[in-house]
């Protein structure tokens, strides 16, 4: 029987629309070709997903480097997981050079024949190997955009953007990335980025054979390294900036790179990503002040958590300010807001907060840290506490049994990064708020507290 007919032809046919990215409108490479597939498809792909990522979890077959389309995983931990080993070896007067490598159209580039193997390899065969086969073989599409169609074209490589199935599949096909090299690595989805101590001209080759491993793969599995957007930055004072190359290209040495959305600068100090926070929340705080009319207070409150303080709060146990000038960045956006209602313009900020039901943003900030610990203590995160935190060994019955010892550093830079700033905070808590049932419940104390100790989440 031919094995395109397990699947109807309806369910491999799918309109295509655009979704613009970044950079110039007028490049079709900057825009995302997503899928709109049929619906009871999208159901049977969620039902083959399930038992395809119960397979992967229970056997452990992805890499734990991949914290993309993961249940515990997210933009945040592989963020964490990063700077606390970047930040301790620059605290050992050691310097890092990270490559970030670009992957050119990864999830339209995958061949199917490949990762037919490749799922075979993970033991994924039989029925629901024939399955995705069909499902992928003799795929059509058209691009739809502003109610006209193109024709209808024949799809010979890649994962479906936007259905179900496609993240899964992609994250099987890049999972042996890593299998040989030496440095490490850290990917979400195909964002992957590749870094190393690098003290010395060898510690540069060894570096750059891992780069030439990597390219390598890309080869041998049809795959392709935009070099043009692969950055190098070089992290440590001392750092001897050995340079890289990509299929005899010389990658760029940059001062800054935006990584999962937030920009690290080479002394990772986070003044350029408050910028960029505070101009994306002003431009949408602006939107929102020039366009809502009915000026509501419950309208208005919803529009600010929704729109506007994402920009100020994402992946912010990560890059959180310890600066003043960087606190008070980022908090101008909430005052202009909480002067939006002429009946509180008069008061002191705080008291604005108060009657909007509001917190600041720094407390919210420390908040996010002590939820972070929760999840990774609880399990309820995929990455283990013991990768940031020593438990606590002590006799002392005061407070909870979950301390966390404070480790000593050299430099402010570790001093204000996630493992050590949230520490005394953590440990101030109470044994009835640690042992909370669920992340919700930890949430609910953590408001409980601030409701009759005002100044817990103030630094």
């Amino acid at each position: 029987m031919d094995i395109s007919a397990v699947v109807v032809l309806s369910w491999r046919t799918a309109n295509v629309t655009p979704i613009f990215k970044k950079g110039s409108r007028h490049h079709t490479c900057n825009y995302r070709p997503v899928s709109l597939t049929s619906q009871i498809c999208k159901v049977v792909e969620s039902i083959i997903r399930d038992k395809l990522v119960q397979h992967l979890d229970i056997n452990q077959l992805l890499n734990s480097s991949q914290h993309g389309f993961r249940k515990g995983y997210s933009c945040a931990t592989n963020l964490l997981v990063f700077l606390e080993s970047v930040t301790a070896e620059i605290d050992a007067k050691h310097n890092v050079d990270t490559i970030y490598l670009d992957l050119a159209k990864a999830f339209d580039k995958v061949s199917h024949t490949r990762l037919i193997l490749k799922l075979k390899a993970h033991g994924i065969d039989g029925l629901i190997g024939n399955w995705i086969k069909s499902w992928l073989s003799d795929r059509w599409q058209r691009v739809c955009l502003d109610g006209v169609t193109s024709s209808w074209s024949r799809v010979w490589s890649g994962v479906p953007q936007g259905s179900i199935l496609g993240p899964i599949l992609f994250l099987i096909f890049i999972n042996d990335l890593d299998a040989t090299l030496t440095s490490k690595v850290l990917k979400f989805a195909d964002d992957t980025k590749l870094f190393r101590v690098v003290d010395c001209h060898q510690d540069g080759l060894m570096l750059q054979n891992d780069l030439d491993t990597v390219s390598k793969w890309a080869d041998n599995w049809q795959m392709k390294f935009n070099v043009d957007k692969c950055k190098v930055l070089h992290y440590g004072r001392n750092n001897i900036e050995h340079s890289y190359l990509m299929h005899g290209h010389p990658l760029e040495q940059v001062s800054f790179e935006k990584d999962l959305g937030v920009v690290f600068a080479k002394d990772l100090k986070v003044r350029q990503q408050c910028e960029e926070a505070y101009k994306k929340a002003s431009q949408m705080l602006g939107l929102m002040h020039r366009t809502v009319r009915f000026k509501n207070p419950a309208v208005l409150i919803t529009l600010y958590k929704s729109l506007v303080r994402p920009h100020l709060e994402y992946c912010s146990v990560a890059w959180s300010p310890y600066y003043v000038k960087d606190k008070a960045l980022l908090e101008r956006v909430q005052h202009r807001f909480t002067r939006m209602f002429s009946e509180l313009k008069e008061l002191p900020y705080m008291q604005r907060l108060d009657k909007l039901g509001l917190w600041s943003l720094e407390e919210r900030r420390n908040r996010a840290d002590l939820i972070e610990i929760f999840k990774m203590i609880k399990g309820f995160s995929a990455v283990s506490w013991t990768s940031f935190f020593t438990r606590m060994e002590s006799s002392v019955t005061r407070g909870h049994n979950w301390k966390l010892t404070k480790q000593g550093s050299r430099c402010d830079l570790r001093l204000h990064c996630f493992s050590h700033r949230s520490v005394n905070r953590w440990n101030s808590l109470t044994q009835e708020e640690v042992d909370a049932p669920s992340v919700n419940s930890f949430k609910h104390h953590l408001a409980k507290k601030r409701l009759w100790k005002m100044d817990f989440f103030m630094d």
